[in-house]
């Protein structure tokens, strides 16, 4: 199993995620929060097109996560997975034919690939975060969370690699220029992850079988890469260099799981 992402941040949102049986590939979109246009690009980057999709997985609502996901439904007839909740949401029933149901704790194979959704305390109707597995290795991925809670922990106990939301330093945001309001929405216990509060859910989830460790989903405006990766690494007794981050333009490149 190997994994990348094609853009990481509140600008949009798309993680790839690859399994093959060495006769068979499996190819997971977890959201895709571009455009058609723009996602298609995207995917030229490393080699693939829209039809070489075999699922969308949309995490929740929010435009930077579900983005073109129906376009390409329609498009090119991918289908799609989310929670009831995100349909209610953002459903066409044109497309009904392509969407599937999945919820909190359900197991749902996918070709080379099992993908176990999970619930999160984000501000949407249904949120759901991903597992992965290819019956070998384990990915757990986690955005668009806005604290942490045993379950969450639970479910990522024992991943082989982990990608974690480090949305914001506390102390830039509290000075940045964002109204009170957004302040208190993105450090909410619905909004969005902090480094301080990321390290803590990586700390729970050691282990020494664990590969590899991306922050993700870095706020432009209240975050820096240096200051994710060094809260991180302090967690795991890495150095930062052993660490990821992934972009806003240019997410990060393939990681395999052995």
């Amino acid at each position: 199993m190997r994994f990348c992402s094609l853009g990481s941040g509140s600008s949009g949102n798309a993680t790839l995620v690859e399994g093959s049986s060495g006769i068979t590939v499996t190819r997971v979109l977890v959201d895709c929060g571009f455009s058609l246009r723009e996602l298609t690009a995207r995917l030229a980057r490393v080699g693939l097109a829209p039809h070489d999709l075999d699922a969308v997985f949309v995490t929740h609502e929010h435009t930077d996560h579900v983005g073109c996901a129906l376009a390409l439904a329609r498009r090119h007839g991918v289908p799609l997975w989310m929670s009831r909740g995100t349909w209610r949401v953002v459903g066409d029933p044109e497309l009904a034919d392509l969407v599937h149901f999945v919820r909190d704790g359900e197991s749902v194979p996918l070709g080379d690939l099992e993908l176990q959704p999970y619930t999160v305390p984000h501000d949407a109707q249904e949120p759901l975060q991903p597992c992965f597995t290819d019956g070998a290795s384990r990915l757990g991925v986690l955005t668009d969370a806005g604290s942490i809670t045993p379950y969450l922990v639970d479910r990522l106990a024992g991943c082989h690699a982990l990608l974690l939301e480090c949305n914001h330093d506390r102390d830039m945001l509290a000075a940045s220029r964002y109204p009170a309001m957004l302040k208190s929405r993105i450090g909410g216990r619905f909004g969005h992850l902090s480094n301080d509060t990321s390290a803590q859910i990586l700390a729970a989830c050691l282990h020494d079988r664990l590969q590899h460790v991306v922050a993700a989903h870095l706020s432009l405006e209240n975050n820096r890469p240096e200051l994710a990766l060094a809260a991180l690494a302090a967690a795991c007794g890495a150095h930062p260099s052993e660490l990821q981050a992934a972009g806003a333009e240019w997410g990060f490149d393939w990681l395999e799981l052995r």
